[in-house]
């Protein structure tokens, strides 16, 4: 009787086996395409995860790498789907799944990126993926989105670096929000931040006592922002730095020490 059961056992699972050699490709693709659409995203990896490895030569094997890292994506397991997708652009270059994989890949950064006052890593890779994406595909259906989602992230750093440079003020370190504040219009000139950060700038050169500086400063945010809703507070400090600068000459400023800062620059990489 244990020998029967054994023997029967033994060719079921042989013939289980044998079952699962058979299933063609197109097969094994299709059944993995249903669970997909079903949303069994975990079962569905597994499936496409046989066509890329067992039938590697096959047309459909960037179908099944591009739908495994899709699977991925709609689980939100976004470091693993960017690697899917990686695999795909790297292994299948000429794949009809390439642009869009490019634009996912850009879109699992994006996802990861955190608010404005956390470490923006993601933040600047998705940037770099999109960048990229536009540089392969500029006439893609998804360039117009790529832009926007850049201009979007370039707002959130734009953010960052401001808000950076407002804590050094609060803290007296005015030689570090002055770099803050300079890398936020040189970098983003174009931005909502570069208005704030101006009056910044000019406010940290005030309390650093560059007060030539400050007074050429404050000057360039009446003459950009005339209508600016920070107005009055730009002319209080406009006031501040008229009173001092007509007190001294430029020769007299140089031999003014500056107000030492609490703090040395904060370098880019820690921002």
């Amino acid at each position: 009787m244990t020998l029967t059961l054994g023997a029967a056992l033994a060719l079921s699972a042989c013939e289980s086996e044998e079952t699962t050699q058979q299933i063609s490709v197109e097969r094994r693709f299709a059944v993995g395409m249903e669970k997909f659409q079903n949303e069994d995203y975990l079962e569905a990896i597994e499936d496409f995860k046989i066509v890329t490895l067992q039938f590697q030569g096959s047309t459909l094997a960037d179908d099944a790498q591009f739908y495994m890292a899709e699977s991925r994506f709609l689980r939100e397991e976004y470091v693993l789907a960017a690697y899917e997708y990686d695999v795909l652009l790297r292994s299948m270059p000429t794949s009809g799944f390439g642009p869009r994989a490019r634009f996912q890949k850009a879109m699992c950064y994006y996802n990861l990126s955190p608010e404005s006052f956390r470490d923006q890593e993601y933040t600047r890779k998705a940037i770099d993926e999109f960048q990229a994406f536009l540089e392969y595909n500029p006439t893609d259906s998804l360039a117009s989105h790529a832009e926007a989602r850049i201009s979007e992230l370039n707002m959130k750093l734009a953010r960052k670096e401001y808000e950076n440079g407002v804590i050094y003020m609060k803290m007296e370190y005015f030689k570090s929000a002055t770099v803050s504040f300079d890398f936020v219009l040189e970098k983003y000139h174009d931005s909502p931040y570069a208005e704030p950060a101006l009056l910044g700038k000019a406010e940290a050169l005030f309390r650093r006592r560059r007060y030539l500086e400050a007074n050429v400063e404050i000057k360039k945010f009446f003459e950009r922002y005339p209508a600016s809703l920070l107005r009055s507070e730009a002319e209080s400090l406009q006031k501040d730095i008229s009173a001092r600068t007509s007190q001294i000459s430029g020769a007299d400023q140089n031999a003014i020490p500056p107000k030492p800062d609490s703090a040395q620059t904060t370098s880019k990489s820690q921002r």
